[in-house]
C-alpha cells in the first residue's frame, strides 16, 4: 500500500503522470494498432486521424472515428483486435529519455508520485518494466480503475486518492489534448510534453500551462516549471 500520511510539517503534494506518450514511446504504436484493428472489421481510417485522438479510452475512440450507424456490436471485438496488436509490440516498447531520472527528482523532493495511466492493467505492467523506476513510484491507476476514460478526470481522481493528494495540491504531466483536459476539469495545472506527437499549441489551447519537449526537457527546466514550485514549498529535510 502506497503512504498517503501526511509529512511532518505540512500538506502532501504530488504529481501526476500519464505513462503511454508521456514517460513510454508508445503513441504512434496505438495509432498502428488501431489502424490494424479498424482494416480487421472493414473501416478505413488514416493513421492522421486516430493518432489526433490517442489517449482517450477505446470506446470513446471507436465512436469518435466510426460512423453512428456502424454495427456497434464489432465494438467489443474491435478494442480487443487493437489490445492483440499492440502486445505484439511490447517487445519495441523503450521509454523516454529522462523519465526515470524524472521521477527520481520529484520522489527525491518529497513529493508523491503517481502514474495515472487509463491503460490496460497488462500494459501498464509492460510499460512499468520499460520505465525501471518502481522505486519512485507511490501509485498506479489502470483502465480498471475508472468509469469514464479521459477526457473526463476519472482516472486523475482515483490517483490523487491512492497517494492522498488534493487537486490543488498536484500538477499533471501529459502529452495527449484528453490529459490536459482531464486535468483541466479538476483545476490541476497541466504541463504538456509533445514527445507522443501532438503539438505545443494544441496542448496550451487544452489547458497545458507549461509545453516541454519530453522529459529530459523539463527535467532540465525542473526549477522553473510547475513541479519546481511545488517542490519549493516541500519542508527542508
Amino acid at each position: 500500500m502506497p503512504d498517503t500520511t501526511t509529512p511532518p510539517g505540512g500538506t502532501r503534494r504530488g504529481v501526476l503522470f500519464d505513462v503511454d506518450g508521456t514517460l513510454i514511446d508508445s503513441s504512434y504504436i496505438h495509432t498502428i494498432a488501431w489502424w490494424g484493428a479498424f482494416r480487421q472489421y472493414g473501416h478505413d481510417v488514416s493513421m492522421a486521424a486516430i493518432h489526433q485522438l490517442v489517449g482517450m479510452g477505446g470506446a470513446r475512440l471507436v465512436d469518435n472515428l466510426l460512423p453512428a450507424d456502424r454495427d456497434r456490436d464489432e465494438d467489443g471485438d474491435i478494442m480487443a483486435s487493437h489490445g492483440a496488436l499492440y502486445a505484439s509490440h511490447w517487445p519495441s516498447l523503450r521509454a523516454f529519455d529522462g523519465g526515470k531520472e524524472l521521477l527520481g527528482q520529484c520522489h527525491s523532493g518529497g513529493l508523491a508520485v503517481a502514474l495515472a495511466s487509463s491503460a490496460r492493467e497488462r500494459d501498464l505492467q509492460v510499460m512499468r518494466s520499460v520505465l525501471d523506476a518502481d522505486s519512485f513510484i507511490d501509485a498506479a491507476t489502470s483502465a480498471n480503475d475508472a468509469k469514464e476514460s479521459k477526457p473526463a478526470p476519472d482516472i486523475l481522481e482515483a490517483a490523487l486518492a491512492a497517494v492522498g493528494v488534493d487537486a490543488a495540491d498536484a500538477v499533471y504531466v501529459g502529452d495527449a489534448v484528453w490529459d490536459m483536459k482531464a486535468a483541466a476539469a479538476l483545476g490541476i495545472p497541466s504541463i504538456g510534453v509533445t514527445c507522443g506527437g501532438i503539438q505545443a499549441s494544441q496542448l496550451r489551447e487544452a489547458g497545458a500551462v507549461e509545453v516541454y519537449d519530453g522529459p529530459r526537457h523539463l527535467l532540465e527546466n525542473l526549477g522553473s516549471s510547475a513541479i519546481g514550485r511545488l517542490l519549493a514549498l516541500q519542508p527542508n529535510p
